[in-house]
């Protein structure tokens, strides 16, 4: 049987993330922590989208490096490539031809309404391309290839995933039964971690104004250990969660997120600590709980025949797999077979 092909027992989620630079605390304690824990209860294919990331102007050595990276991390959090397909969407040719058989089945108008197109127009006003434009579609495509019943979202993908569901609707009332109408996943929330400097601000892998905002996977302990030294604290001395303490709030959601310790129990193991040593204490905890990522990681990326031998595994087992759908769908559109 294919990995990630649908039993009985267990259904399909589909989850992608671009490699557009190193992930970071927030990107691994709000979401791919989780994809480790989905993976005993469901049929979990994990997707390096590096088709979506052209949307943007890409240094072609950097994308390669970058997506390579972001795939053995996968592999260093804990996604065992025996229960899920870990893969680059470039390996598949399949998200690309279904993506261009679905552009035909949607709308203009759809894609007009798309309110991360009209940002991502704004803030890259020198290149909208047409790529920006049907994103979505890829997306929906992503998604429809495998059959997948359920896709893990944040609230800026809801958009997204309610086109993909229209589409396949509109694709099955005319054809039949062909797509699993997906439904968003929400399961156990992850920690929100915001910056370390401007903790009103989600922490992103993109910020690049200010690099001590940031922690990422693969920053070493002495710039963990720095960035959280200089991490933003608020007036008065007392460590305990306050909507009016947002930098020591922050601090204690992270510390409870990396050692597993609930609000009440941070807040009671600082008890009487001023901010220096808690700040220390903190960023000591992150740099514990990212030491066998990291480990791991370095091992991974420097055995690149085991590396590029799995990569080519798991590519050929997700063209089988897509294969199946993209058979189907062509037979019903009447390709010539």
């Amino acid at each position: 049987m294919l990995l990630a092909e649908k039993t009985a027992e267990k259904k399909i989620i589909f989850s992608g993330m671009q490699p557009t630079g190193i992930p970071s605390l927030g990107n691994y304690l709000g979401a791919l922590k989780n994809w480790v824990s989905l993976q005993d209860e469901y049929r979990c294919i994990y997707c390096v989208v590096d088709m979506h990331a052209l949307t943007i102007r890409q240094d072609p050595a950097a994308l390669r490096a970058k997506a390579r990276e972001l795939l053995a991390l996968c592999l260093a959090m804990g996604i065992d490539p025996e229960k899920s397909l870990l893969y680059f969407q470039s390996h598949v040719p399949g998200h690309a031809e279904l993506a261009w058989i679905l552009n035909c089945f949607t709308y203009m108008g759809e894609l007009n309404r798309m309110t991360q197109y009209k940002d991502k127009s704004l803030k890259h006003a020198d290149n909208v391309n047409a790529g920006l434009f049907t994103y979505p579609v890829l997306m929906a495509a992503d998604i429809l290839l495998y059959g997948a019943d359920l896709v893990p979202i944040g609230d800026d993908q809801r958009q997204h995933l309610e086109l993909c569901r229209d589409i396949a609707i509109r694709f099955n009332h005319m054809y039949g039964d062909v797509f699993p109408v997906p439904e968003a996943y929400y399961g156990k929330v992850g920690a929100r971690i915001m910056s370390l400097q401007e903790p009103e601000k989600k922490m992103s892998k993109s910020e690049s104004e200010n690099p001590n905002n940031v922690v990422y996977l693969l920053d070493r302990p002495d710039t963990v250990l720095s960035k959280f030294k200089k991490a933003v604290t608020d007036s008065g001395s007392e460590v305990r969660f306050d909507p009016d303490k947002p930098g020591i709030s922050n601090l204690l959601t992270i510390y409870a997120a990396v050692t597993g310790a609930d609000a009440a129990q941070a807040e009671r193991e600082f008890a009487g600590s001023g901010y220096s040593d808690f700040k220390r204490r903190v960023g000591e905890a992150v740099v514990e709980s990212l030491r066998p990522i990291q480990t791991r990681f370095d091992a991974l990326i420097r055995d690149k025949e085991a590396l590029d031998g799995l990569i080519k595994t798991h590519a050929e087992r997700a063209n089988a797999l897509a294969g199946r759908m993209l058979r189907k769908v062509k037979k019903k559109i009447g390709y010539p077979i």
